[in-house]
């Protein structure tokens, strides 16, 4: 698969947020470019450009996988390919 993704992450803040979420990428051969996070009073907030040209699933499968993860640990964790993000910010 080629190209880029943006990843964001958003939620009440708890220990091992950026754990589970890059343990997930690693898994998948997800590379992550760059991170951003913060901690707006009780919540948790990340975004994260990663390069998909290595992963080792289809997008549809890293979707479900980051969906599976959300559920699990009660956050919100968006993935949009770099380019949909970038023509949808230039509205």
């Amino acid at each position: 698969m080629e190209g880029k993704a943006i990843i964001t992450v958003v939620g009440k803040d708890k220990v091992g947020i950026i754990y589970s979420v890059t343990k997930v990428l690693a898994e998948k051969s997800v590379n992550v470019e760059d991170i951003s996070q913060t901690i707006l009073q009780d919540y948790f907030t990340m975004m994260m450009l990663v390069n998909l040209s290595e992963v080792s699933c289809d997008f549809k499968e890293l979707q479900k996988v980051l969906d599976d993860l959300e559920k699990e640990l009660g956050l919100s964790i968006k993935i949009q390919r770099e380019e949909i993000f970038n023509y949808m910010h230039e509205l």
